[in-house]
């Protein structure tokens, strides 16, 4: 069965705004069962490991799905969530895949963290998929390929909208957009609607748009997986 990382953030401050941020419930959810379900065997960390930061407004009862329902009721899951491991303690080699949940978190903490950039070039370099939604397409800002070029240059990618962040209210907020650092960074980036499911597999890069696109991202992975 294969072996998946799902790499969290451990940031809750929403910038200077006073709010809490964190990872997306959806998000995590939504994929962790995919590769439950799937028979996969999935380990859960985050920069300083234990229970990464839940953003609030993922928790709204507008925002839940039949993932996160479930989630909810899974004393399992929960306890595995509360307890994840020190993303420096994780060795690639160990893995399959690694998967980014998103939330606004991942763009101050795992977009810059030296351990998640060399986890994103471990596992590329090791022909393993590295797969991101919403925001968590933040983390591929840093890593380089063995040409020295970012591993997004010229490959097919999305991520988190501007409109969609203008949408939320949070383009001044955030240290930097996901789709104008995707494009500077060289990536051929495509979008549809704002909150249309949407998820590109280009090589072993596998990228979704938006929370919509947490569960189609996690399929593309597994079938990357074969």
């Amino acid at each position: 069965m294969p072996k998946i990382l799902m790499v969290l953030t451990s940031h809750e401050q929403l910038g200077n705004t006073g709010a809490k941020t964190g990872f997306w419930l959806e998000e995590f959810a939504a994929p962790y069962y995919v590769f439950k379900d799937a028979g996969a065997d999935v380990t859960l960390a985050s920069p300083q490991g234990g229970q990464p930061p839940l953003d609030p407004k993922s928790d709204d009862p507008g925002a839940h799905t039949d993932a996160t329902r479930r989630f909810k009721a899974d004393a399992a899951a929960q306890k595995q969530l509360a307890s994840t491991q020190r993303l420096a303690d994780v060795k690639a080699s160990d893995y399959d895949a690694v998967f980014y949940p998103g939330g606004h978190g991942p763009l101050w903490d795992l977009a810059e963290d030296t351990h998640s950039i060399a986890l994103i070039e471990a596992t590329l370099n090791a022909g393993k998929p590295v797969a991101a939604v919403c925001h968590a397409p933040a983390v591929l800002r840093h890593p380089k390929g063995k040409d020295g070029q970012s591993v997004v240059k010229g490959k097919n990618v999305t991520g988190f909208t501007n409109t969609e962040e203008a949408a939320v209210g949070l383009t001044e907020v955030v240290p930097f957009l996901v789709e104008d650092m995707l494009k500077a960074n060289g990536g051929h980036y495509a979008k549809l609607g704002d909150w249309q499911p949407y998820a590109i597999t280009d090589g072993l890069l596998i990228t979704g748009q938006n929370p919509a696109s947490s569960e189609p991202a996690a399929h593309a992975l597994l079938k990357k997986l074969g």
